[in-house]
Parts: structure tokens; C-alpha cells; sequence
């Protein structure tokens, strides 16, 4: 024998059921534009002059100069990135593929970098023979470029090139003809890196050859 529902519980249960349907939906929706939203770049560009981009971020203009620019470009979403760029040498094209930090070198000398781990960068104390050694035949690698690998985090960056230094957008990259300060915490950021110029790498290399005799 069937038992009949009160037309107010039927309502009541069919409602439920419906809220219940709408809220799953709703949760999905949310999942689904957070994924979608997700995908971020972060290109940090190097100059020897002014870089000046306009509102779409991917168009840059380039003049003559000698002093070291930065400047940060953010982007979201998933499709690749391709940077048009202005020159006084010339027109040529850069592009990010994947999410991620990238440095694009728009300067005339080639840009080296690595990894820092914790406490290391500015503000060292005093160092043995042999580290110095180490730290001699490390930058001339780094300079010639023959340590360059990605599981080590070395970077060689020639002029008017791209490369993608790490998966985590918000990392500390001081670059050129700036120290680490002895007072930036390490902890602050989830991963720290530090770039040089080939020329000041020589500049390091002239100074530290001097020490080591």
C-alpha cells in the first residue's frame, strides 16, 4: 500500500531537492572560473634605456641608452604571451608560453643569474680559500655559460632573448648592479634569485681573482 505525501511536505522535499541542485551548480560555476582564472605570467623585462609599453602590455619601445631599467608586465589567463618589440636596431618578437615568471633581456650584454639559497647574497662574512675558489670557477662557468641548467636554477640570458626562471610568479629576482641587502629576509619570498650583466660578472671575477692570491 502507497503512502500519501502531504501536498506541503512534496513541496517541501521537491525545494529542498531543487536548492540542493542549485547550490552543487552554483559550487561547480565557482570551481570552474577559479580554474580558469588560475593561469598568470609575470615577465620581468631588462633595458638599457626607458621601457615604454602601452595599455595592452605587450607592445614595447625601446630608445638609445646606458642605464639599467627595469620594469614588471602581469598577465592572466592561459594563451601564450607574445611580446612586440620596438628597438632602434630593429623589430623583433618575444613569447611566454607557459604560466610562470619569465625575464626577457632586451639589453645589448648578456644577463647571468642562479638560485640564492637562504643567507646567501649580500652582506657575507668572511669566506676560506677554497670557497673563494669555488666561487671563482662558478661565476666564469656562469659567464660562458657552461653550467646553464635548469636543474641546477643557472641562467644565461643573451641579448634580445626570453627565459623562464621559475613556475612561482611572486619570486624575488634582484637583477643588475643591485645587492641582495644584508637585511632582506629570505623567508619573505618563496624563492630568490640574482642576475648580473656579463660585464659585471667580470668586474666580480677581476675583484675576487685579486683576493685569491
Amino acid at each position: 500500500m502507497l503512502l500519501a505525501i502531504p501536498a506541503l511536505s512534496r513541496d517541501y522535499f521537491f525545494n529542498t531537492i531543487k536548492m540542493k541542485s542549485l547550490f552543487l551548480f552554483c559550487c561547480s560555476g565557482l570551481i570552474f572560473l577559479s580554474a580558469c582564472t588560475s593561469h598568470s605570467k609575470k615577465i620581468l623585462v631588462y633595458a638599457s634605456s626607458e621601457i615604454q609599453v602601452d595599455n595592452s602590455q605587450q607592445n614595447i619601445t625601446l630608445t638609445e641608452g646606458t642605464t639599467h631599467h627595469e620594469k614588471e608586465l602581469d598577465f592572466s589567463g592561459s594563451a601564450p604571451v607574445t611580446l612586440n618589440i620596438q628597438t632602434p636596431a630593429g623589430k623583433f618578437t618575444l613569447e611566454a608560453m607557459e604560466d610562470g615568471l619569465y625575464l626577457a633581456n632586451l639589453k645589448t650584454d648578456t644577463v647571468v643569474g642562479s638560485f640564492q639559497r637562504v643567507g646567501t647574497g649580500g652582506g657575507e662574512g668572511r669566506i676560506t680559500q677554497e670557497e673563494l675558489s669555488q666561487k671563482i670557477d662558478s661565476l666564469q662557468k656562469l659567464v660562458l655559460g657552461q653550467n646553464q641548467s635548469i636543474a641546477n636554477r643557472n641562467y644565461f640570458i643573451p641579448p634580445n632573448k626570453i627565459s623562464k626562471i621559475t613556475t612561482v610568479t611572486n619570486a624575488k629576482i634582484f637583477g643588475p648592479y643591485t645587492s641582495v641587502p644584508g637585511s632582506f629576509d629570505p623567508g619573505s619570498v618563496p624563492e630568490l634569485y640574482k642576475f648580473y650583466t656579463n660585464n659585471e660578472v667580470r668586474e666580480i671575477l677581476a675583484r675576487l681573482s685579486g683576493m685569491n692570491k
